[in-house]
């Protein structure tokens, strides 16, 4: 077996624990190329004409690690398996009876099962304390059961190279949001659990004006008598805005820095800005959003599922670290044109754990075609990352991705039909929709369009490091020279002493040269702001949502740091995380003469990828 392909340690060992096909002592995958045949010919599979072409075609774009599907198809994929090419799922809407509460902790257990992580909208479940309307039973409130979720997450994946990865979601208005600010502030809690607090506009307003902030409920599920105050609300659950009774009133100003405070501190909760994913959202007209996948990249209805692949920018760049290096962005469009045909077909050749999630995946056909490696295509070009000229980059490479994948998908639409849940008029009247160009805009009226949404920017963990340790999306390089610790298929972990991708190509080139290109910067050096600004820059061109860590330096002042949510909301992007190292967070990575620390939430293990 030839080792050409892979110029890191740590891309061999992701790739024969995770995503080489073997049964026992069986070997299916010879070599990775074998990896990317296996997968092109599965997903060339529904292609009625020319299929031998079209796998020709995925084979070419796999190869070399230009394009990068996420981790449950590079797995999956033409094995015959019974489990998801979807790497996440956002569950169904979990009611407040205890029948509702069970049935979705057994869908969600089915689901990871099968290797998909999931999402779930706590705020339907009442307060703690509020006593049911008919029953009189008194309500222990959504934080407690998030703990039956959190039990059985780890029961059942508690061997194995791929852990359980879930998102919790609450209102900013539901009664419980301070317990739940503070879940995981005591060890071991809620360990499997990513977090994320609902923020409305109206909160946001009310931050700015130093309001009251009124905590509300349905009013048709609490049992309060007659009298006390009623606003309307649409709230999670529901087909439309419904009465609910105030139950208390808090500062929101109070509010919001006890929420900053606790992310200071440990890291979560994260922030979702959820009526901007709900305004810009392409299905605005049908659906109603509360919850995303695990790492916040795919904002999903009931049963929506995230269907991903990266596009590795490294491998489009000309003459690295030249002072003539240049980027084939013509080459990357044709790239993502084959890679949004591949990932529709996915949707074809899937297994679905339940038969809810194949109706919503097949009625909208949604995709999320993104990007890695864009810190290291920065290094190569000489592009400091977070400059001006980074940004206008980074955006343009963006819009490409993001006008190849429409015009693609239009195509697909004459040659296979539009989604099913396509409203033309409508559709053309979404925000996102209305600001492409004008020949995206008349293919879709007169032609359709296949998918309801193409593009997202994942964490891509994994796949990253499967790619020789690229910049894992559109994240900056972490450090020139690191160590991380990865889990075994037997549930130990090994470290690896890792170099970035780009870093190593310097050195191979250059001498074994110790001193960095000039445009490098690590992700600790740059300021904050700069993350948002990049953050800010591709969301524009992406119709699901963008996940991104903010670093923050471990002596940076509160003051500052709650200004940075803020910030993010008026930058237009639809949600914020970050993460500063502490005594109680540890880090995610540690430099190569760092002694390890306590692990993050978002550690390669628990992405979905």
């Amino acid at each position: 077996m030839t080792d050409k392909d892979f110029l890191a340690p740590i891309a061999r060992h992701i790739w024969e624990t995770k995503y080489r096909y073997r049964n026992g002592k069986a070997v299916h995958d010879r070599d990775i190329d074998a990896t990317w045949r296996r997968i092109a010919r599965a997903l060339a599979a529904p292609e009625q004409q020319d299929r031998a072409g079209w796998e020709r075609r995925f084979y070419d774009i796999l190869k070399g690690f230009r394009f990068l599907p996420a981790g449950r198809i590079l797995a999956g994929a033409g094995t015959g398996r019974n489990v998801t090419l979807f790497n996440c799922f956002v569950m169904g809407v979990v009611e407040d009876s205890m029948t509702s509460i069970f049935d979705g902790l057994k869908e969600g257990a089915v689901t990871m099962q099968q290797g998909g992580g999931v999402g779930y909208d706590f705020s339907a479940l009442r307060p703690r304390g509020a006593r049911a309307k008919g029953v009189g039973a008194i309500a222990s409130g959504p934080v407690s059961f998030m703990h039956i979720w959190d039990a059985a997450c780890a029961t059942l994946l508690s061997t194995g190279a791929r852990r359980g990865a879930m998102m919790a979601t609450l209102r900013c208005d539901h009664p419980d949001i301070e317990e739940f600010i503070a879940a995981k502030q005591e060890p071991g809690r809620l360990r499997n659990f990513n977090l994320s607090v609902l923020v409305t506009d109206a909160f946001m307003e009310a931050l700015q004006t130093d309001q009251p902030w009124p905590l509300v409920f349905p009013a048709e599920h609490l049992d309060l008598g007659a009298s006390g105050e009623t606003v309307i609300r649409s709230w999670s659950g529901t087909d439309g805005p419904v009465p609910c009774r105030v139950v208390a009133r808090v500062s929101a100003r109070g509010l919001w820095n006890k929420l900053m405070r606790a992310t200071y501190d440990h890291a979560e909760p994260g922030v979702l800005f959820i009526d901007r994913i709900n305004r810009l959202n392409n299905l605005w007209y049908r659906e109603r959003i509360s919850a995303t996948n695990p790492c916040g990249e795919v904002p999903l209805p009931p049963y929506g599922a995230c269907n991903l692949g990266s596009l590795n920018l490294t491998q489009f760049v000309r003459r690295p670290f030249a002072k003539d290096a240049s980027f084939d962005r013509q080459r990357l469009r044709a790239v993502a044109e084959t890679a949004v045909r591949l990932l529709d077909n996915v949707i074809d050749v899937s297994r679905y754990p339940l038969e809810a999630q194949r109706l919503q995946a097949q009625g909208t056909r949604r995709i999320g075609l993104g990007i890695t490696g864009l810190a290291d295509a920065l290094l190569m070009l000489g592009l400091r990352y977070g400059s001006e000229e980074s940004l206008a980059f980074a955006e343009d490479v963006m819009r490409d991705v993001c006008h190849a994948a429409y015009r693609t998908s239009i195509r697909l639409a004459q040659e296979k039909g539009s989604f099913p849940h396509l409203d033309r008029e409508k559709f053309l009247d979404g925000p996102f929709v209305r600001g492409l160009p004008e020949d995206i805009r008349l293919g879709i009226e007169r032609h359709g369009i296949r998918n309801s949404h193409l593009l997202a920017i994942a964490p891509t963990g994994s796949i990253s490091l499967l790619a020789n340790n690229v910049s894992s999306g559109l994240e900056p390089i972490f450090s020139l020279e690191y160590c991380r610790q990865v889990l075994n298929e037997d549930g130990t972990t090994t470290e690896f002493s890792l170099r970035d991708y780009a870093w190593d190509l310097w050195r191979r080139t250059h001498g074994q040269s110790d001193t960095p290109p000039p445009a490098f910067v690590s992700a600790y050096e740059l300021p904050p702001e700069a993350h948002l600004d990049m953050q800010a820059a591709l969301q524009r061109h992406v119709d699901n949502s963008v996940s991104k860590t903010v670093h923050v330096p471990r002596d940076y002042p509160f003051e500052d740091f709650e200004q940075l949510y803020q910030t993010a909301y008026r930058k237009g992007v639809k949600g914020c995380t970050t993460f500063r190292p502490n005594p109680i967070t540890g880090a995610v990575l540690k430099g190569a003469d760092e002694s390890p620390e306590a692990p993050h939430c978002c550690v390669l293990e628990r992405e979905a990828d």
